[in-house]
């Protein structure tokens, strides 16, 4: 009697627990169906009686937008007519010519033409202005407007009227669109007969493929050591960061784990190939624009000392997304996981999930950073990106080589350099003498290179403060004589930054003649991450106790300072 008794108190409970979740979920369902009829009544109401005519498509997603804007930037609808944009970022693929094209004001200018393109093979030029795309005048065209009219089916034809520097009369130009893939390693080769290099630049379809044929590549030319450089490169597809990280470890190695609300999606991946390399010495380059599958591939070779990492701490996203079909062939991009690499950390930094009163978000803080090992035995955290091994610092540009840069007198001292010199030595023989950077400046003579330098701000701060509190009769001879000073300086400028300016000149020349791996090329004795990982390359006693937990080297990690692990 007492075990039939007991056993009604379970089933009751149990019958009690379901109820109440099922009363939950009614709850929640009726608190959706209720604020969608709400938004379905508003939106009607508007629409009939809003003083001016509106667009329905348009307003609603603004406030689709709205509403995914307060989860995470990552969270994203993505209309029918924006499908094809985003199949391209997946993909890498598009019909189109194989340029980049950018506005300048009114100005419609051709920034660069991939070698090997449509574009460049039909004598597209950087530099050029186009003027009417299959007689479409363009100048009151914006990017997207002109990016949809140069892409289009492969074997279909782009009719372009375009200026060029040096010629009186527009050139027409009639390029055959194709199929255009866009390269996740656009260079690989050798910056010494024993150190090779390839850049990685995305993570489309064939990632895992490229990475790995570019590696065998210098291989084969001689490379015992490799800079795997993945700077800059803002993610992509889950499953090729697990290829191309298996290129260096062993198969059978976990390499990133997925855990969000819907459990049966949680998934453990591993290196299912046989890697090409496990014992040659890689430094891998990051910066703090790596991120998402980047930062996988980079942790991972972290967490199995299976390279060095150099550079800068990584972005810090550690969340992944999936997309989901929507009604009227849209789609919903939406967040569904963090991903935690070997070592078991995420790296996310900023916390989506808890925001302030006003809204703000915070970041991780170092305090509550959790600390793991590598398989060595090395520490490292969680929460803020990928920390590097060797930290190079970031290198200010001066505010000169900023106006030059921003108002693009340095590509237009390009293009006017290519017009008059046919030919130009290889990439990494060329520089620039004296007498043509004098000519630069020359150029220069006449054009707004108008700036404020952090000392002008200050000194205009001070005299308004001292203007505030009845003081500046007293300072003002001395603040005038520092502004004079600080000008006088500042027309120096283009001498005392010559170095700088020069190298970043130099490369723009090099791209009109080498296109994108010339201007790679150009950069590498000038670089400071490469120059950073060529010396711990070079130094194989370095490199070994990098790796190794204790030594040294090991402690000086920036990010054990940072947290003051000892």
């Amino acid at each position: 009697m007492r075990k039939k008794y007991l056993a009604g108190l379970v089933l009751g409970g149990a019958t009690l627990l379901v109820s109440f979740r099922s009363a939950s979920d009614n709850e929640r369902y009726f608190e959706i169906a209720k604020n969608l009829d709400i938004f379905a009544t508003l939106f009607k109401e508007v629409n009939t009686y809003y003083v001016d005519e509106i667009t329905p498509a348009k307003m609603v997603k603004t406030g689709i937008d709205a509403m995914l804007k307060s989860l995470d930037p990552y969270t994203n609808y993505i209309p029918e007519d924006d499908i094809e944009d985003f199949r391209t970022m997946t993909t890498g693929q598009y019909g189109g010519i194989g340029a980049v094209v950018v506005k300048r004001g009114a100005k419609t200018v051709v920034q660069a033409a991939y070698e090997g393109y449509p574009a460049q093979k039909a004598g597209l030029l950087p530099g050029d202005e186009i003027l009417t795309i299959n007689g479409v005048n363009v100048s009151t065209k914006n990017n997207s407007d002109i990016s949809k009219l140069l892409k289009g089916q492969a074997n279909s034809v782009a009719k372009l009227s375009v200026t060029r520097y040096g010629q009186d009369v527009p050139v027409e130009i009639n390029i055959t669109r194709d199929k255009i893939q866009v390269e996740n390693v656009p260079y690989y080769g050798m910056l010494t007969p024993e150190i090779g290099y390839f850049q990685l630049a995305g993570f489309t379809i064939d990632a895992g493929k490229e990475a790995r044929l570019a590696v065998m590549k210098l291989k084969e030319q001689g490379a015992k050591k490799i800079v795997f450089d993945i700077r800059d490169n803002p993610g992509g597809l889950l499953n090729e960061a697990v290829n191309v990280s298996n290129l260096f470890v062993n198969k059978g190695l976990d390499i990133v784990s997925t855990k969000g609300k819907v459990t049966d999606w949680n998934k453990t991946y591993k290196a299912l190939d046989a890697p090409l390399d496990t014992q040659m010495p890689v430094v891998v380059l990051t910066s703090n624009r790596s991120a998402s599958a980047s930062e996988i591939v980079s942790g991972v070779l972290q967490d199995y000392d299976r390279a060095v990492l150099v550079g800068k701490r990584t972005f810090g996203k550690g969340l992944v997304q999936a997309t989901r079909p929507l009604s009227y062939n849209s789609q919903l991009k939406v967040t569904t996981a963090k991903y935690y690499i070997p070592s078991g950390r995420c790296i996310q930094e900023i916390d989506y999930a808890h925001r302030a009163e006003d809204g703000t978000l915070g970041k991780v803080p170092d305090s509550l950073r959790t600390a793991f090992k590598t398989t060595s035995g090395r520490v490292v955290y969680d929460g803020g990106g990928v920390a590097p091994d060797v930290e190079v610092k970031e290198r200010a540009i001066a505010d000169i080589t900023r106006v030059l840069l921003q108002k693009n007198y340095l590509f237009d001292y390009a293009t006017r350099y290519r017009a008059a010199h046919a030919t130009l030595p290889p990439a990494r023989e060329f520089h620039l003498s004296d007498a043509e950077y004098q000519k630069f400046i020359e150029f220069l003579g006449g054009k707004d290179l108008s700036y404020s330098t952090d000392m002008e701000k200050s000194l205009a701060q001070l005299s308004s403060r001292a203007k505030e509190e009845k003081h500046y009769d007293d300072v003002k001879a001395e603040i005038e004589a520092i502004r004079r000073k600080v000008s006088t300086n500042k027309s120096n400028d283009l001498t005392r930054f010559k170095p700088e300016i020069r190298e970043l000149l130099e490369q723009e020349i090099v791209s009109r003649y080498y296109f994108q791996k010339g201007q790679i090329e150009a950069s590498f004795d000038d670089d400071p991450d490469i120059l950073m990982a060529l010396n711990v390359l070079n130094d194989q006693a370095r490199y070994a106790a990098l790796l190794k937990p204790g030594t040294p080297e090991a402690k000086s990690r920036p990010e054990l300072k940072k947290t003051g692990e000892k």
